[in-house]
């Protein structure tokens, strides 16, 4: 009873419980889009569109951020897509082209975009997810490609990660594990208030630190980037606001 009052407490906050922010069996289409020159506040103008038509057909929008600095793309999208026979059932995928040409995405979505990929990903509910997002202004997003046969060891990482994060009072990661689609193995997303408030960890007590970091499994705090960094042949940081 206590735990399940925990978790209604988490989300009604806006902020992700501990069992929430560890990786899950919910499906989620990630898009990756770097704007034409020139065109990237009208490529968020389209993107705004479309989610309203998706909403009104009653399909999922996606959750969007921008980049801020980091990674060369300009917007991520996180779409909740149920499950892949789901996503692609043909009465879906009509449903999304009628949208899409009725919108005009789908004649002028080529003029807009210079660049993208798709991963589907395993996460945490949806639930979770949109009450994190609803609340936030400010993301840390982290995307892994593993070592061979390191995988399973990296998404353990990311969860030991989250232990050590709720030792030192931070908010903790959303995990998401590739199915299928683009390169990445693994990525989180960090969701925050403001720039201030990401910023806060450096006002942590070195000891509180280490004493997190020991409990959560690392050798110490000192250790915990270069232990990921044996485990991942690549590693893009990026940070993002929030397009609503």
């Amino acid at each position: 009873m206590k735990r399940h009052l925990f978790l209604l407490l988490c989300v009604a906050l806006g902020w992700p419980a501990a069992g929430w922010a560890q990786t899950g069996n919910h499906l989620y289409r990630t898009t990756l889009m770097q704007a034409a020159p020139g065109k990237l506040l009208e490529l968020i103008g389209a993107q705004k569109k479309l989610n309203e038509a998706y909403r009104s057909a009653e399909e999922p929008a996606a959750w969007m951020m921008r980049h801020s600095q980091g990674d060369k793309w300009d917007l991520l999208l996180l779409t909740p897509a149920g499950s892949l026979p789901e996503y692609f059932a043909a009465e879906r995928v009509a449903k999304r082209k009628a949208v899409e040409t009725g919108t005009g995405w789908a004649a002028h979505r080529s003029e807009l975009i210079a660049w993208q990929e798709d991963v589907f990903v395993l996460g945490p509910p949806p639930e979770a997810v949109g009450k994190a997002f609803a609340g936030s202004g400010y993301f840390h997003v982290e995307m892994f490609i593993a070592l061979p046969g390191r995988h399973a060891e990296l998404v353990k990482q990311r969860e030991m990660e989250n232990a050590y994060l709720k030792g030192i009072d931070r908010p903790q990661n959303f995990i998401f594990v590739r199915e299928q689609g683009a390169a990445w193995d693994a990525f989180t997303i960090g969701v925050y208030r403001d720039l201030k408030h990401y910023a806060e960890s450096a006002d942590i007590p070195d000891e509180k630190e280490e004493v997190s970091a020991r409990a959560a499994g690392f050798a110490s705090a000192a250790e915990i980037g270069p232990y990921l960094r044996t485990l991942i042949r690549s590693h893009h940081d990026t940070l993002a606001v929030p397009v609503r």
